[in-house]
């Protein structure tokens, strides 16, 4: 009985990733013959869980979507990272009406009632142990990641109001392409139709999100990954600077937490930084909280105001004759 509940638990959490699977592929990956799997398809049926099937060559098994479902099969890792997942979220703004974070508010204190009772008590345990530090952010709706959501997957033409850094309205027509989550913030990556150009945009800016029912052709995006031209867009006023940081990566990429810095460990007390700054400022300020010794490897301007400021640090702690 116990190998019965452990094979129909994972065949029921490969099937609630949302994809279709062949029989063969599904016996695969359980271990089973193709007669024990379509015996456990009819358990989980009888339990309630709705599995559709299509026979044949090209045949599948695909857990419907769209209909009453029993309670949430998590095992206790999977329980307890959603908990966490959630926290976190929620953990990013004022709780605003219809905001991310409120809607991850919300869940997270539902979560238990969509759980079998064998996992409530450790859910429990773990909720009423856990307090999450506010990182406050700017708030996105959840009714509006949803909806350029469905826009990008259909390929539809959306139109929003959009206020930039300055404050500057208008109204744009946009092809969304990707949204991405970086850096406690959220954007919008499209085509604008009427600048004829790639353009990104804060999710927390944009305003009154339509979709038109306009469908387009989708373009091939100039970098490998939204995430990507993203970060060439952020870069492109900022200085890239490489250090090499005589202390293990794990402080260093404590130091560093909260900015897009790519960190690897050369050895183990070394590790190389790659990093693009607004200004040499907000360089020297968190190489102070390193408390190490290190190198810079930096545009010459960059290099010489950090060589300007550290010889006044010398000369206002040498000591001199006293007045």
């Amino acid at each position: 009985m116990a190998d019965v509940t452990g094979r129909m638990l994972s065949l029921l959490s490969t099937l609630q990733s949302g994809r279709s699977f062949s029989g063969d592929e599904l016996a695969r990956r359980l271990g089973v013959s193709p007669r024990t799997l379509r015996r456990d398809v009819e358990r989980l049926r009888g339990y309630g869980y709705p599995v559709d099937t299509q026979p044949g060559p090209g045949g599948y098994y695909r857990l419907a979507a769209g209909r009453t479902m029993p309670p949430l099969v998590l095992d206790d890792d999977e329980a307890i990272a959603t908990l966490l997942g959630l926290a976190s979220l929620a953990a990013t703004g004022p709780a605003a009406a219809g905001g991310l974070d409120a809607a991850a508010t919300r869940a997270y204190g539902k979560l238990d009632q969509f759980l079998p009772a064998r996992l409530r008590p450790r859910v429990a345990s773990v909720r009423a142990s856990l307090e999450t530090g506010a990182q406050e952010t700017p708030p996105v709706a959840a009714e509006q990641v949803g909806l350029l959501a469905e826009a990008i997957d259909r390929a539809e033409v959306v139109t929003f109001d959009y206020t930039d850094a300055r404050g500057g309205r208008s109204r744009r027509r946009v092809e969304p392409y990707r949204q991405v989550h970086h850096l406690l913030r959220w954007y919008l990556l499209g085509w604008d139709l009427d600048r004829a150009d790639w353009r990104v945009f804060r999710l927390d800016r944009v305003g009154d999100p339509l979709r038109t029912g306009t469908g387009y052709r989708r373009r091939p995006l100039p970098a490998g990954s939204a995430l990507e031209y993203l970060r060439r867009g952020l870069d492109r006023i900022r200085q890239r600077v490489t250090l090499v940081v005589a202390a293990p990566a794990a402080p260093v990429l404590d130091a560093l937490r909260y900015h897009d810095a790519e960190i690897e460990a050369v050895g183990d007390r070394r590790t190389r930084v790659t990093v693009s700054v607004d200004s040499w400022r907000w360089l020297l300020l968190h190489l102070a909280f390193l408390d190490a010794d290190f190198t810079i490897d930096a545009p010459p301007d960059l290099t010489a105001a950090c060589r300007t400021f550290a010889h006044r640090l010398l000369s206002a702690t040498t000591p001199g004759p006293s007045r």
